[in-house]
């Protein structure tokens, strides 16, 4: 087993072009820059990634991807289709990667859709993995306004509570902590994907972002508000 400084730690950015959500979403711009291009530099930026490419099937992906600073790995269709599972485009840039000479012993996904994660957030799933030694971590934030106890089902048109006994008059601040994946970063052992074909093993390890940090991308509005914030910050600190 190579040492914490001698283990090769590939960073892989997911990018399909058939995207349904949000149309083009990775070429989109966000603020003057094309969302891909966030994802790339928090990659490009951190100290603990050996190496990083981008994998899509599209060729304008692709190329605004290598304009911003990215190797591509061009995938085929079979693995860019809507119902494509992430482990199997996974085990595919790493079989590529390794057909290269490269070894490959963390994987860490940077889905671009996170647009707000930065490097030391990368850095920080690699070094937690290694420190933790659990088989994957998961980057989440403290759910606080859309706690589940705070949530319904509805069953004959009425609200039944999703959390059974939930807690009464309960104030925010007082109710128990849970935590919601964001979608920034997974990071896991090679032999996670590649021997057991999955990226979340059993034994998962949670890295806390802020929420301010961990707004993902999922329709348009998602976009409009997040170009918003991002060009009102520009014009605070130009």
């Amino acid at each position: 087993m190579p040492t914490q400084d001698e283990l090769n730690v590939l960073g892989i950015i997911p990018a399909r072009g058939g995207s349904k959500g949000v149309v083009r979403k990775n070429v989109r711009l966000l603020a003057g820059k094309p969302l891909i291009g966030y994802a790339i530099d928090a990659a490009l930026e951190s100290r603990r990634l050996t190496s990083f490419v981008t994998s899509t099937d599209d060729a304008e992906i692709a190329d605004v991807a290598k304009s911003c600073g990215s190797p591509v790995i061009m995938r085929p269709a079979h693995l860019a289709a809507d119902d494509t599972p992430m482990t199997p485009v996974l085990e595919s840039v790493v079989k590529a990667v390794e057909q290269d000479g490269e070894r490959v012993d963390v994987i860490v996904l940077l889905q671009p859709t996170a647009p707000l994660r930065i490097a030391a957030d990368v850095d920080g799933v690699v070094d937690l993995l290694i420190s933790s030694r659990a088989e994957t971590i998961i980057s989440v934030y403290q759910v606080e306004d859309h706690h589940p106890s705070r949530m319904y089902t509805l069953r004959d048109d009425r609200l039944i509570p999703f959390v059974k006994g939930e807690p009464k008059n309960m104030l925010r601040q007082s109710l128990p902590a849970v935590y919601h994946r964001n979608g920034a970063l997974y990071a896991c052992w090679r032999s996670l994907v590649m021997e057991k074909q999955t990226l979340v093993g059993t034994d998962i390890c949670p890295y806390i972002m802020p929420a301010e940090r961990s707004a993902n991308i999922d329709s348009e509005f998602d976009l409009e508000y997040l170009d918003f914030v991002l060009q009102r910050q520009a014009g605070v600190t130009a």
